[in-house]
């Protein structure tokens, strides 16, 4: 069964008013072409209280429709009804069957296919069918004239034109907005798409991730027993076996984070980011880090932003060292309840024709890698309610990789 979306029908009820406020001031110039300048002797005043009253009620539902925010399918099937009604009596009034607008009563049913579910279509055209019979049976016909047009079958003729390109340009009118709204939806429900596939396997990698640190654990601790003997026998290498330890104990306190269950970010669980910084720089001594901007009095930040700006470290000293490079370039900075960071790599950049955002899962282009990380940081920022993005730097080569988001992650 055919449906249609709430927000699609609110945009097809503004669209539908914007339209019934052409259609009168197009039936009030018909009226005043008909009446006065082609002389034909039609009673003026039913045509214009059924124009008064469609403009009044335009002017109303209009405002309703800038205000609403959803609309259910009997509402938009009700401003039908309303338009096949004055249809119906304004045809009546003016030739009945001979009008050459009678086949107006074709557009509601058109607009409803367009607009509506399928029982509010059945509905539209029993309404449409019902006020084209009531304006054949009952309307008025059409007097014999001769005016300017010459008689009243060069004035029907001339009708038939109006009425054509009146209902090709609504019909047009309408479809290049019916197309819009498809190809919004066919790009949304690709990026749903795309999302849903990158999330899948980020909550696979996820699950076996719990695993091996579980089983890692154990190993991770027996190593940590070794190291120590081996600083309490080897005096010499003692400094070697203090880095070590340490590097030991943070593999050992991830392990244990990656193995807990996911629980909701308490001021308990919040991690500091310049902690973050100096342990990353400890396994990865070897990297020239320069540091610019400030968060100072605000470096208590949710776990996930910890993991994202070590993921996104890690990606570049591993790009700049693809050229040789050991230098990588940190920007941090809150202001205006933002938080936002900035890593800039001097690797060999990425293609403009193949943007690497939003980042898919398993496609890498350094050796050896294992193409989670940039999707894992994408899919963190997106959770978290921010923004990432990813250009070539204002001069030199390298990648700059930037994320801002919302003050929630901070306490």
């Amino acid at each position: 069964m055919h449906t249609v979306q709430p927000g699609t029908l609110l945009s097809f009820l503004r669209l539908l008013c914007r339209l019934r406020g052409f259609a009168v001031v197009g039936q009030a110039l018909t009226v005043l072409i008909v009446t006065r300048l082609m002389g034909v002797p039609l009673d003026p005043a039913p045509l214009w209280a059924g124009i008064g009253f469609l403009a009044a009620f335009n002017i109303v539902v209009t405002v309703r429709a800038m205000r609403a925010r959803e609309v259910r399918p009997g509402e938009l099937f009700a401003h039908l009804a309303v338009d096949i009604a004055v249809l119906t009596w304004l045809v009546g009034w003016s030739g009945g069957l001979e009008n050459p607008f009678s086949s107006l009563f074709l557009l509601p049913i058109a607009l409803s296919i367009l607009s509506l579910p399928t029982a509010w279509v059945w509905a539209t055209a029993a309404a449409s069918i019902l006020g084209f019979g009531l304006s054949v049976v009952f309307g008025r016909s059409l007097p014999h004239v001769h005016s300017m047009m010459g008689d009243t079958f060069n004035l029907h003729k001339a009708g038939m034109l109006v009425n054509f390109l009146v209902s090709a340009a609504v019909l047009l009118i309408f479809l290049v907005r019916i197309a819009a709204l498809w190809r919004a939806r066919e790009r949304e429900l690709a990026s749903l798409r795309e999302r849903f596939t990158r999330n899948e396997g980020i909550v696979a990698l996820a699950t076996h991730a719990a695993s091996v640190a579980h089983e890692l654990n154990t190993p991770l601790a027996t190593l940590t027993l070794m190291v120590d003997e081996l600083a309490a026998n080897q005096a010499v290498a003692r400094e070697d076996c203090n880095t070590m330890r340490a590097i030991v104990d943070q593999c050992r306190d991830r392990v244990r984070a990656l193995a807990a269950p996911a629980i909701d970010v308490d001021k308990t669980s919040l991690v500091n980011l310049e902690d973050v910084i100096d342990r990353w720089q400890l396994v990865r001594p070897a990297i020239e880090l320069r540091r610019s901007g400030s968060i100072a009095g605000h470096e208590r930040v949710d776990p996930a932003v910890g993991h994202l700006l070590q993921t996104l470290l890690n990606n570049a000293a591993d790009a700049s060292a693809q050229s040789g490079s050991q230098q990588v370039d940190l920007a941090l900075e809150f202001g205006d309840d933002i938080l936002r960071g900035e890593i800039r790599d001097y690797g060999p950049g990425f293609a403009e024709s193949a943007p690497m955002l939003p980042g898919t899962l398993f496609r890498t282009s350094k050796p050896g890698g294992l193409g989670i990380g940039l999707a894992l940081s994408h899919a963190t920022v997106e959770r978290l309610g921010g923004e990432l993005t990813m250009q070539p730097p204002s001069e030199g080569r390298g990648t700059r990789v930037a994320f801002r988001l919302p003050a929630t992650v901070t306490p």
